[in-house]
């Protein structure tokens, strides 16, 4: 078991699906977590609703035998000054809104050393939007995870002290995580801004009758999903311009690539396109509530990770 993070003191702001998410990945990588929620229920089922990313990250590790590496602690608070008071980072992890958060960060700050590093899992906030809380904004950095945090390696980071990125971006890799930094404050970030574009066409070609929900998801799943799953968008187009790189692919593709990004629909969420994409979803799964859509999601990903180890990528 990974122990890159023994010995350090984290808390995890929020018992939700990210923050229980984030805590079994912070144990598993040798961390004693200090869990809080404002909810006493969501404290008290937080052990029974870690078990199973904790599971999936011990079917991914090699060294199990290995007796001298063991989990983090993990301590469920009451109250959140005692979650955060010795903590080197504070994972928060609050549902999306603004005065939320700002008080949640007052009141973090009133307890947290003033050398800790507060991160925020924020997925709609950006920097600027979340900082006027503080008395010292720069100890904040929007450090967002994708879902589900314990098995997709993505952390997207922001802040405007370089050294407190650096200081987020070397306990996320000692946690197994691939931290990408964004070189500006951005909503949506890199890979949601990515997301969202992709989404957009998608619905588009529903909407339009291009074709059905089903045969969107298996054309991305079994082609270019398939190619990014290994290979970043700019380095396929790289490698689709064969020995001459990107440079022959823009020289000799890049009109045509202009034509369909002319071509790309701008579709409105009206209540017949959400009633489409509802009935589409339904029909692809095909009587598979979500628990166990999750579960078929994460046994692929477990599947995909352990192809991947030891297999350099973007």
């Amino acid at each position: 078991m990974p122990s890159g993070l023994r010995g350090a003191r984290i808390a995890v702001v929020g018992a939700g699906l990210i923050g229980v998410g984030w805590a079994a990945l912070f144990l598993h990588h040798g961390a004693d977590v200090a869990l809080w929620d404002p909810d006493g229920a969501a404290r008290e089922t937080a052990r029974t609703r870690m078990a199973k990313p904790l599971a999936d990250l011990r079917d991914l590790d090699d060294s199990l035998d290995d007796s001298t590496c063991r989990p983090g602690a993990l301590v469920v608070c009451d109250d959140l000054g005692t979650a955060v008071s010795d903590a080197v980072l504070i994972q928060e992890n609050a549902p999306e809104s603004i005065p939320l958060k700002h008080d949640l960060f007052r009141e973090i700050e009133a307890h947290a050393r003033p050398s800790a590093l507060l991160a925020s899992s924020t997925s709609a906030f950006t920097w600027t939007d979340l900082a006027p809380a503080l008395k010292d904004p720069r100890r904040l950095v929007t450090a967002h995870p994708f879902n589900p945090p314990h098995l997709v390696p993505l952390v997207e980071i922001y802040g405007p002290d370089d050294t407190r990125v650096s200081h987020a971006e070397t306990l996320y890799r000692a946690a197994g995580r691939v931290p990408v930094r964004l070189r500006k404050d951005a909503p949506g970030h890199i890979a949601n801004r990515l997301a969202s574009a992709l989404w957009r066409e998608a619905v588009h070609i529903v909407a339009d009758g291009i074709a059905d929900v089903e045969a969107v998801d298996a054309a991305l799943v079994n082609g270019p999903g398939f190619r990014w799953s290994v290979l970043g968008v700019h380095m396929g187009y790289h490698l689709g311009g064969g020995s001459g790189g990107l440079s022959a692919y823009l020289d000799h593709l890049g009109p045509s690539q202009q034509r369909r990004w002319s071509s790309l629909g701008h579709p409105s969420l009206t209540p017949e396109v959400c009633k489409a994409l509802i009935e589409g979803v339904a029909q692809e799964a095909a009587g598979r509530d979500i628990l166990a859509l999750e579960a078929a999601r994460d046994t692929a990903l477990i599947a995909a990770l352990k192809a991947r180890k030891g297999t350099p990528v973007v």
